[in-house]
């Protein structure tokens, strides 16, 4: 099998999870292997600046929708209702499905990021503590399963640190 063939089924990769799961930190190793920058959800749906300004949603959702048809990509985010844009050219899905306690570890140890107060920091722990609670969201456990259980192309549900690195692992080694 050629490099090309091996490489098929992740010409189009979407990962999804919570906040704090590692989709950041997988995206960026995962562009090495597959040579092509990451596109960080978190950067398309907020404006530039202060922390908290959502852009215009539709102008969001046609800017993503125009991405997923490129030909090769890879994008992360919690975003479930973005996500689900993509899924339709999607070739591989990747769920990290880690404990909201190891998401909420990990948050605390990056900080503050684009300008957070201290107020919405906690509000940001808090929000991401309750992933498995959340109903109607986009963004929780409920719609993230039901879009990984649904999906009919390659797909990985990845539930630890350890089966991060090692997917990585074999990623790097076709």
């Amino acid at each position: 099998m050629t490099k090309d063939k091996e490489f098929e089924h992740l010409r189009r990769v979407a990962i999804m999870g919570n906040g704090g799961s590692g989709k950041t930190w997988l995206a960026r190793r995962l562009s090495l292997a597959l040579d092509r920058a990451p596109v960080h959800l978190d950067d398309v749906h907020w404006q530039p600046g202060p922390h908290g300004i959502a852009r215009d949603k539709a102008i969001v959702i046609e800017e993503v929708r125009q991405l997923s048809l490129t030909s090769r990509w890879l994008i992360e985010g919690v975003y479930g209702w973005l996500i689900n844009v993509i899924l339709p050219r999607t070739t591989m899905l990747v769920f990290l499905d880690l404990p909201e306690d190891e998401c909420i570890a990990s948050i605390r140890a990056r900080g503050k990021q684009r300008g957070e107060s201290d107020e919405s920091f906690e509000e940001l722990i808090d929000w991401v503590s309750k992933y498995r609670e959340r109903r109607n969201n986009w963004s929780s456990f409920e719609s993230h399963i039901r879009m990984f259980e649904e999906f009919p192309n390659e797909k990985v549900r990845l539930g630890s640190r350890t089966e991060i690195i090692e997917y990585l692992d074999r990623v790097n080694d076709l």
